[in-house]
C-alpha cells in the first residue's frame, strides 16, 4: 500500500479539474488506471503475436477472507506460424506448477520478464487448433494494485479484479494484447461458504450465469460468455452481494441489467440504478442495440469511487448517473469496438464521456449541457499544451493513458466539434457506420479508421481537422472585432492565437450570437479559416451585445469580443479573474482605463445582472453555468465570457 500511495496521489493532483454533476471523470479514470500502478513501464509481449486466441476455460478457486488464487487455464488457439514454443504473459509471483497439452506435461520456465515460456513436446503446425491447460497459483496483490484486491465492506470481505491496461497478467496466464480477443470464454469461480452461517458467496464475471452447484463446503458458479473479449475486459469479484434485476425491454427482445450491490446499500442502488433502463434506451435509439444483448448488462460493486466497463458487467463504486452512463457506454465504444492501441485510448474514453454527456443534453434542462461542455472546455484548456493522440512513450505512462483532462475532456470535446462541422444527420450516422464496420465489430480499430468513416460518411476531408484536434496540441485563443456600418449589415473579424506551436491556425465553426436593443436574437456560425478574416452578416436590427461560443461548443479560452472599438488591445489589458470562479469575480484593469457599467448576461442573452460596482461582479446567488460578462468602458465595450462552477 505505502508503494502506491505516492502515484496515486500523483495521478490525482494530474487529472484535477472542476466540478462534474455526479461521479468526477478523476475517479473515473483514477479507477480505470488502477490495475498498473506498479506496472507501469509493461506492455504485452512481442513473444505472443504468433497464436491467434480462439477461447478460455478459466477455473478459479478463491476465497474473500485471502488474497489468494488457484487457477487452471485452459486456452484454444490457433497457429499463425509453426510453433515450439507459446509464451503466456503471467508475472513471477504466479507459481505454475503443471503445463498440459493434451494431457501430456510440457517443459516450462518462468521468465523474469513476466513471460510464462513453454517448449512443447510437438510441434504445432501454422493453421493447426489446439489448446494449453495452465495450472497455477499464488498471491496477487503483491504484483499490483487493483488487479487482484482482497479487501472488506462494512466488515465482510471481498475479492475483486479490475486489468486495465496491463493487470490481467497480474491474476491469470494470458495475452495481454488489445488486438487479439479471445472468441469467447467459460469462467468457473468456486468460493467456500462464509462462517458461522455457512452460507455462500454470490459470484459475478463476465456473461450469463449457468449454473451454482454446491458441495459440502463450497460453491462453484459458471458463467459462459459468448462474444470476443480481450484480457484487460475480464473480470471477477466475490463477496456476499445482493442480487436483483431490471428489464429492457430491447424492442420485443428482452434482456436483464442484472446488479450485484453490497446488503448494507441495496435499497439505495435499487432506486440509483433504475436510470440504466433509461440510458440503454437512449444509446440504442442514437446508435444500435445494446451489443451482448443475447447474454446481459449488469453492475458489480467494487472497492474504489469510480468504475470499471468489464464487458456485460460494469463494475461500480458508486451509482450516480454519470458513472452509470459513462460505464454503459462502453459497451459500445471500447467492449465491442477497442482502441488498437493506448495511443488511440480516446476511442474508448473520449467516447464513453461524450455520451455521457449525451445523457444530459437528452434528460436535463439545455442550459445542464452547455454547463457540462464549458466544464470539459474547462479542464482541457488548463494547461496550453498535450493531444489527445498519444505518443509512443505515452503509452508507458498510466497517468498520460488515462489523464482525464486529453484522453476523457478533449477526446470529448472533439466529437462535439466533429457533430456541430459535419452536422447530426451526418455525425450520428458515422458513428453507426463505425460501430457496424465489419473491420471493426468486436475487434478494434485505430484512430485513422474512424477519420475514414468519418469522412465518408459526411463526404468531407477531415484531415485538417484531426491533424490540428487530435493528433497536435493546444488551442485558440480568440478576438472578434465587431461593429455595425449600416442599420442592415453588421461586421466581425476574427483573431486568433495559439496555446501551443504544434498548430499554426485553427479552423473551426465559430458561433456567434448577436443580441439587439429590443431583445432580438441571431445566431450565426463564421467558417473561421484564416487570422484576421472579415465576415459581413446581414441584420434587421441594431446589435447591442455579440456573445461569442453562447452554447460552449468550441475548445478555446480568454475570448473577446468588443463592439465598436477598434483598439483590440482594450480587451486584452481588461482582465476577470478567478476565471472559473464560484464566488466574486474581480475586474482587473489598466489606470487609464475607466469602466462605466457592469452587465452580466446568461446564454440566451438576458440581463441578469447590472453592478453599480467596477472592479468585482458577485455571483452568488446564480447557479453553475456560462455566464457573459459586458464592460463598457471609456474606451469602448467589451465582452467575455465567464464559467461558475
Amino acid at each position: 500500500m505505502k508503494q502506491v500511495l505516492p502515484l496515486f496521489c500523483f495521478l490525482t493532483s494530474l487529472m484535477g479539474f472542476a466540478q462534474d454533476f455526479e461521479t468526477t471523470l478523476e475517479e473515473i479514470s483514477i479507477t480505470e488506471a488502477k490495475a498498473a500502478l506498479t506496472q507501469m513501464m509493461s506492455v504485452s509481449s512481442v513473444n505472443t503475436g504468433n497464436y491467434d486466441l480462439k477461447y478460455h476455460r478459466l477455473e478459479f478457486t478463491v476465497d474473500p477472507e485471502e488474497a489468494f488464487i488457484e487457477g487452471e487455464v485452459t486456452t484454444y488457439f490457433e497457429a499463425k506460424e509453426t510453433l515450439t514454443q507459446v509464451y503466456f504473459d503471467l508475472v513471477e509471483d504466479m507459481v505454475v506448477t503443471e503445463v498440459l497439452k493434451n494431457g501430456v506435461s510440457q517443459t516450462f520456465i518462468q521468465e523474469a520478464n513476466d513471460e510464462l515460456v513453454i517448449t512443447l513436446s510437438e510441434t504445432i503446425n501454422a493453421g493447426v487448433l489446439d489448446s494449453l491447460t495452465i495450472t497455477y497459483s499464488g498471491n496477487p496483490v503483491s504484483t499490483g494494485f487493483g488487479s487482484f484486491e482482497q479487501s472488506s465492506h462494512s466488515g465482510d470481505p471481498i475479492i475483486w479484479t479490475l486489468s486495465e491496461p496491463y493487470g490481467a497478467k497480474g491474476w491469470w496466464p494470458c495475452k495481454q494484447d488489445l488486438n487479439d480477443k479471445a472468441d469467447s470464454l467459460d469462467v468457473f469461480i468456486t468460493t467456500p461458504k462464509f462462517n458461522p452461517d455457512n452460507e455462500a458467496y454470490i459470484a459475478v464475471a463476465n456473461g450469463v450465469e449457468q449454473s451454482q452447484v454446491l458441495d459440502t463446503d463450497t460453491k462453484t458458479t459458471h458463467f459462459k460468455h459468448r462474444y470476443p473479449i480481450p484480457a484487460y475486459l475480464v473480470a471477477m469479484a466475490v463477496t456476499n452481494y445482493e442480487v436483483y434485476s431490471h428489464t429492457v425491454d430491447n424492442n420485443g427482445a428482452p434482456f436483464d441489467i442484472v446488479n450485484y450491490v453490497y446488503p448494507e446499500n441495496l435499497a439505495s442502488a435499487q432506486v440509483n440504478t433504475e436510470i440504466t433502463v433509461d440510458i440503454m434506451e437512449l444509446f440504442t435509439e442514437l446508435f444500435e442495440e445494446y451489443p451482448f444483448a443475447l447474454e446481459k448488462y449488469g453492475h458489480a460493486q467494487f472497492g474504489w469511487g469510480g468504475g470499471m466497463e468489464h464487458t456485460t458487467v460494469s463494475f461500480m463504486g458508486s451509482f450516480g448517473r454519470n458513472l452509470i452512463a459513462h460505464e454503459l457506454a462502453h459497451q459500445w465504444f471500447g467492449n465491442k469496438i477497442t482502441c488498437g492501441s493506448w495511443k488511440d485510448i480516446w476511442l474508448n474514453e473520449g467516447f464513453a464521456t461524450y455520451l455521457s454527456g449525451l445523457v444530459i443534453e437528452d434528460f436535463d434542462e439545455p442550459s445542464d449541457f452547455v454547463t457540462w461542455k464549458a466544464q470539459r472546455v474547462n479542464s482541457i484548456t488548463s494547461l496550453p499544451n498535450g493531444a489527445v493522440y498519444l505518443a509512443d512513450a505515452d503509452t508507458l505512462n498510466v497517468s498520460r493513458i488515462f489523464s482525464s483532462r486529453l484522453s476523457y475532456n478533449k477526446g470529448a470535446m472533439v466529437l462535439h466539434m466533429l457533430r456541430k462541422k459535419v452536422g447530426d444527420t451526418d455525425f450520428y450516422q458515422g458513428l453507426n457506420n463505425y460501430l457496424a464496420d465489419e473491420n471493426h465489430a468486436y475487434a478494434y480499430a485505430k484512430t485513422e479508421d474512424f477519420v475514414q468513416i468519418m469522412e465518408s460518411a459526411s463526404g468531407d476531408d477531415l484531415t485538417e481537422f484531426f491533424d490540428d484536434w487530435v493528433y497536435h496540441e493546444g488551442y485558440p485563443t480568440y478576438t472578434l472585432n465587431c461593429s455595425q456600418p449600416s442599420e442592415t449589415t453588421f461586421e466581425i473579424e476574427i483573431y486568433q492565437e495559439q496555446s501551443d506551436p504544434s498548430v499554426s491556425f485553427f479552423e473551426a465553426p465559430v458561433p456567434v450570437r448577436l443580441i439587439g436593443t429590443e431583445g432580438e436574437v441571431l445566431d450565426v456560425v463564421l467558417d473561421n479559416t484564416s487570422n484576421g478574416q472579415l465576415f459581413s452578416q446581414p441584420v434587421s436590427f441594431v446589435v447591442s451585445e455579440v456573445l461569442f461560443d453562447p452554447e460552449s461548443d468550441l475548445i478555446s479560452k480568454n475570448n473577446n469580443v468588443t463592439l465598436g472599438v477598434a483598439d483590440l488591445a482594450l480587451a486584452n489589458e481588461l482582465r476577470l479573474y478567478p476565471n472559473p470562479t464560484n464566488l466574486i469575480l474581480y475586474i482587473e484593469k489598466p489606470d487609464n482605463v475607466t469602466v462605466t457599467s457592469v452587465d452580466v448576461y446568461d446564454p440566451l442573452g438576458q440581463l441578469i445582472l447590472r453592478s453599480a460596482d467596477t472592479s468585482s461582479i458577485d455571483l452568488t446567488p446564480f447557479s453553475v453555468g456560462m455566464f457573459f460578462v459586458k464592460l463598457t468602458t471609456n474606451k469602448g465595450i467589451v465582452n467575455k465570457s465567464v464559467l461558475k462552477n
